[in-house]
């Protein structure tokens, strides 16, 4: 069904997307897909560069007459946030991507899509491929592992670019013009104990799954009140555990730093004789998350089954600390803008917890505007999981980027904007992490902006992309880079 895709227009534009979808790209295994990026630039016969982590920068001259506009650089990401339903079997790894048209958008079964930002690429490399686009001095950057610690970002070296505007297609509405984002830090926290609990033979050993969540960007969509499938989690174990003798003997719960979780897996074993009553606890626990989430969540399950014993369980006292820092962890919207009214200012987002043997590890990611209200989230995470005995590290953390209220690329951008659409576009500050807030610190002189068509569902299965809005996206794009003479 991918194929169906390249018949849309922008033709160029759908062409270079749909290459992208054949191509694995999950963060940190993202190689082919820039070797492809470069590839595409020296077909073109264009100066192409691939740097020692795998960036690729084009550069693309001017056309007649545009010679002496401000060089420009286009700027998107390759990686992609490999999320799948539970049962797939998709290997993000070595399967290309199953997209189709489903109405107006273009969606994916079963899968991320990768329009995040496989769009952003496919457009900066039609424009590269285009002989009608009239621009000046154009500088493709491609960069590598946004999604997982922006390695791409943080690694490009100052003088390498030579342009003096920045435009990022990493936005996801296309009525908005992004002038700032929110930084990030993650919050690593790890219990670890040597030998482990013998399981009762008198017992039974169920598995508990919580699935059928949203998820999403945990930036772009905290403020939607999804639920978090830890937190879920979390709160059952800890009623469980209240029966004394049942007892935790593993957690598989998230797997991506910057994705609200969606799903949840605990094994458990349960004495006899508590049977009946633990499946009631799991029967008024589902009544009670759907109740309150039902409306939000219209897809919530919790399932219970019967699995083979397992050998060992998670020491008492380990278990019951984790459960209860778990419980007690800030989660979700910390505080709203004061200067940006509907604009998250600061989150936390829970988003992995697993058990192993000897270990039980997690993460959280906080974001804000506000350098010093993310250090106190993070501080505060740091009190609630050392307090429950684990060992906790800071990691991974970009600096936020500052709106400018007196860019010229922004007030271009607005009038070409409000003249294709006879509107006043938005103009807004992203609650996710940009690469513009690093390579702004890298090129300071830059005058930056960021900009997209419209994208939904982000890091979930559920990601789509508005065909119309690409379409009006590439003519904006295109029509502001010719008016930039």
């Amino acid at each position: 069904m991918s194929e169906d895709i390249r018949a849309l227009e922008p033709k160029l534009l759908w062409e270079n997307f749909y290459q992208l979808t054949q191509i694995p790209r999950p963060s940190k295994k993202e190689l082919k897909a820039a070797e492809f990026v470069a590839e595409f630039g020296r077909k073109l016969s264009l100066e192409t560069i691939m740097d020692e982590v795998g960036n690729v920068i084009i550069r693309k001259p001017a056309t007649s007459g545009y010679e002496n506009a401000k060089g420009i650089v286009l700027q998107a990401h390759v990686d992609m946030v490999p999320q799948a339903n539970s049962g797939s079997n998709f290997n993000f790894e070595t399967d290309p991507i199953d997209a189709f048209i489903n109405g107006d958008w273009v969606t994916a079964n079963n899968t991320t899509l990768g329009a995040d930002n496989g769009i952003g690429v496919a457009t900066a490399l039609a424009i590269l491929e285009s002989k009608e686009v009239k621009h000046g001095p154009l500088e493709v950057l491609i960069t590598i592992d946004e999604e997982t610690g922006m390695t791409g970002a943080f690694a490009l070296k100052p003088d390498v670019l030579k342009s003096e505007i920045l435009i990022n297609l990493d936005s996801e509405d296309e009525t908005d013009l992004s002038v700032g984002c929110a930084g990030g830090m993650n919050v690593d926290f790890e219990w670890t104990y040597e030998g482990t609990e013998k399981a009762p033979e008198e017992g039974t050993f169920f598995q508990i799954t919580i699935k059928g969540l949203k998820g999403g960007h945990s930036g772009l969509d905290i403020h939607l009140g999804r639920g978090n499938a830890i937190k879920l989690m979390g709160e059952l174990l800890k009623q469980a555990i209240a029966f004394d003798d049942i007892r935790v003997a593993a957690l598989d719960c998230g797997n991506m730093r910057n994705a609200i979780p969606r799903e949840a897996f605990a094994k458990v074993v349960v004495p006899n004789d508590l049977i009946n009553e633990f499946e009631a606890l799991m029967n008024e626990y589902e009544a009670e998350i759907v109740n309150e989430l039902g409306v939000t969540e219209p897809n919530l399950k919790l399932e219970v089954e019967k699995i083979e014993a397992v050998e060992d369980l998670i020491p008492e006292m380990i278990q019951d600390d984790v459960i209860n820092a778990i419980c007690a962890a800030p989660n979700a919207i910390i505080r709203m803008s004061d200067t940006m009214p509907g604009v998250v200012e600061t989150s936390s987002n829970l988003s992995i917890l697993k058990s192993s043997k000897g270990k039980i590890s997690g993460m959280c990611l906080v974001r804000s505007f506000v350098d010093s209200a993310k250090e106190v989230v993070a501080s505060s995470l740091q009190s609630c999981f050392e307090l429950a005995g684990a060992k906790v590290s800071f990691g991974g953390e970009y600096p936020g980027w500052k709106p400018n209220p007196k860019s010229e690329v922004l007030a271009t951008m607005k009038a070409v904007y409000s003249n294709l659409n006879k509107k006043e576009p938005n103009i807004v500050a992203m609650h996710a992490g940009l690469e513009c807030g690093i390579l702004g610190a890298t090129y300071p002189n830059w005058d930056m902006i960021s900009v997209g068509p419209t994208i939904r569902f982000p890091h979930s299965p559920d990601e789509k992309v508005h065909i119309e809005s690409v379409q009006r996206f590439w003519k904006f794009l295109t029509s502001v880079l010719a008016e930039m003479k």
